[in-house]
């Protein structure tokens, strides 16, 4: 190779490099950026928390203050704050209602997902179809109705139509079978099926540990949306008391209170509401991990 060609060589070389580098550089500073803004809110919401009623009055602060611990006193202390906030019932009965409503929905979303996937029947692309379009269907648009039908029913004022719904969650349908169709052979299942394993059995024990990363992103969504869900229960539990309120309800009463404007107590009972949502995410993720490390093997 001649000297020509070979400077020529490396300085295409090294324009190469730079440009990977570069595009690295742009892409570390964007993730960055994006965390800040991600993380920010909460960052601020925490040290609110630590402060006084005066202080957040009069303006932002990016440092700690020093009024946690009254902070703490008076939302479990204050006769007040009691009034229309408890977090030991909160807690109670929100972590009943979103363990129960999650479990139900990754479970049976997982377990149609399965058989719309693996089984071969006349209406199954119908089927698949109708869950699609049930899946377009707002909320808010059948509230009215599912109130209605819940007072029929004699089940207002109680968790059932919170939990009971769950079994029914068309988006989490989707994204299951989206990841079977990738990532679940058919050919495991007929292995299974040699070896005499029974269908539910299949599923429990073969299914549901490969889907484990599709699970875990699931169960975190599930959860969130359960754990913040304030317009359902607000619509059904409509004359209960306080100790039977989930934790959204206690702190939606506490921000339109009168009686109680305390700002740096508000903001902690809010810090403290979002705890479950973090605890959730770091025991689960873990198993995102694991699914994406694990997808990028290939033998």
């Amino acid at each position: 190779m001649s000297d020509n060609m070979k400077s020529v060589y490396g300085k295409a070389k090294d324009n190469y490099s730079f440009k990977i580098k570069m595009k690295s550089t742009i892409l570390v500073v964007w993730f960055v950026i994006l965390t800040i803004i991600c993380l920010l809110p909460i960052y601020i919401l925490i040290i609110n928390a630590t402060r006084t009623h005066t202080d957040i009055a009069n303006g932002l602060s990016f440092v700690m203050g020093k009024n946690l611990g009254n902070n703490f006193h008076k939302i479990f202390s204050d006769p007040t704050f009691k009034l229309s906030y408890n977090a030991l019932h909160g807690y109670k009965n929100s972590l009943f209602i979103t363990c129960c409503s999650t479990f139900l929905t990754v479970f049976f979303s997982a377990l149609t997902a399965y058989g719309i996937h693996v089984y071969d029947f006349k209406i199954k692309e119908l089927s698949y179809s109708v869950i699609l379009l049930v899946m377009m269907v707002p909320m808010q648009v059948t509230s009215a109705g599912f109130v209605q039908f819940m007072s029929d029913l004699k089940l207002t004022n109680t968790y059932w139509p919170l939990i009971i719904p769950s079994l029914a969650a068309p988006a989490v349908v989707y994204f299951m079978r989206s990841y079977m169709k990738s990532s679940f052979p058919l050919e495991i299942v007929e292995a299974a099926r040699i070896d005499g394993c029974s269908e539910f059995r299949t599923f429990v024990s073969i299914a549901i540990p490969m889907m484990k990363p599709a699970i875990a992103v699931q169960a975190i969504f599930a959860f969130i949306a359960s754990w913040n869900n304030f317009y359902t229960p607000n619509m059904i539990l409509i004359n209960v008391k306080l100790d039977k309120k989930t934790l959204p309800m206690m702190v939606s009463a506490l921000q339109s209170s009168d009686k109680f404007n305390d700002y740096g107590a508000i903001y902690l009972a809010i810090a403290l509401s979002i705890i479950p949502i973090i605890v959730a995410y770091v025991a689960l993720s873990r198993f995102i991990i694991a699914g994406v490390a694990l997808g990028g093997v290939k033998e």
